[in-house]
């Protein structure tokens, strides 16, 4: 297993980057001034885009895995390689996703815990209503893991 960090045209990995976030014009949003990591076990596994905000504070944009892989701790191996790589330069580590019974339960086995929510995210910034599990996709629901500096 490999993790490359991608420097350019990291747009070639959009397919992947959609089934975390629907809509490409969000996706432009910050992918440019991310980071990008791609998870290798002999072919691509999971993507992860990670962004500077400021203050020690980074955030995962994006993280994907690809659907006959998911489930097998490729998510989880790049959110720990992330925390690694940015613990020297900060020490909070943010996600944003919706309130979903899929995604949450994810991030808190990962070590994340609730942070704050962004009323009405999903609604207000996206074309189309965005179902997961059933459920629309309304508050962006923010978790934060404490990373040691």
């Amino acid at each position: 297993m490999r993790i490359e960090r991608i420097l350019g045209n990291k747009k070639r990995y959009i397919e992947l980057l959609l089934l975390a976030d629907e809509q490409e014009n969000m996706i432009d949003k910050y992918l440019e001034r991310g980071d990008m990591f791609a998870l290798f076990e002999e072919d691509l596994k999971a993507i992860c885009v990670v962004t500077k905000e400021g203050d020690g504070t980074f955030e995962i944009k994006n993280i994907a895995t690809e659907p006959k892989y998911q489930g097998k701790g490729y998510g989880k191996k790049l959110i720990e390689h992330v925390v690694e790589f940015y613990e020297d330069e900060g020490d909070t580590l943010l996600v944003g996703t919706g309130d979903s019974d899929l995604t949450i339960p994810f991030y808190k086995r990962c070590g994340f815990e609730e942070s704050h929510r962004i009323k009405n995210f999903f609604t207000d910034n996206y074309d189309q209503p965005i179902y997961e599990c059933g459920k629309q996709l309304i508050d962006m629901v923010y978790l934060k893991r404490i990373c040691k500096r």
